[in-house]
């Protein structure tokens, strides 16, 4: 009983110093971004069954990096075989509109999510545009892996929270 009181403090206290608009991104994270080509559900599945891939993917070469020049290292690397895993994903789904790959400054318009507002600019990015590029896309922090957290263990990756971790630690 006692931890849990303790956990509520502390959890009170984090919520009342540290508001959504204190949570950014670090100066020095990439990001990775994929954009369908177009909003149909089909275009759509294709950039999620894309995005499972890569976060697996990526999360084997980024899980024990540490700094964004290695990361940054690791990628560019790599981006002949994150090229190779892209291509299977669309030839295995027949998918034959084509894509761009660049890892490099990329533009990111300003985007409220959760409460947390980012700010629009270009950002270091591996970018994957599928097509024309005119669907709705996906981002997420790439390195630090705020996206990756969870890549190993499920499909389904949950962006955590310091608190939300905080808590399912002690209770």
């Amino acid at each position: 009983m006692k931890k849990i009181f303790v956990m509520i403090l502390i959890t009170l206290f984090l919520l009342k110093t540290v508001s959504a608009d204190d949570l950014i991104i670090p100066k020095d994270a990439i990001r990775i971004r994929i954009i369908a080509n177009s909003n149909n559900e089909y275009d759509q599945n294709i950039k999620i069954k894309l995005k499972n891939s890569l976060q697996n993917q990526l999360y084997v070469l980024l899980k024990d990096i540490n700094g964004s020049e290695n990361a940054r290292n690791i990628i560019n690397s790599n981006l002949g075989e994150i090229e190779k895993n892209i291509k299977n994903i669309l030839d295995k789904e027949k998918y034959n509109l084509g894509y761009k790959i660049n890892f490099g400054q990329n533009y990111f318009n300003k985007k409220k999510y959760k409460g947390i507002t980012y700010e629009e600019g270009y950002y270091e990015s591996l970018l994957i545009t599928l097509g024309k590029g005119e669907g709705d896309n996906w981002w997420c922090v790439l390195f630090p892996p705020l996206c990756l957290i969870e890549a190993e263990e499920s499909d389904k990756v949950e962006y955590k929270f310091f608190i939300k971790e905080l808590i399912e630690k002690y209770l």
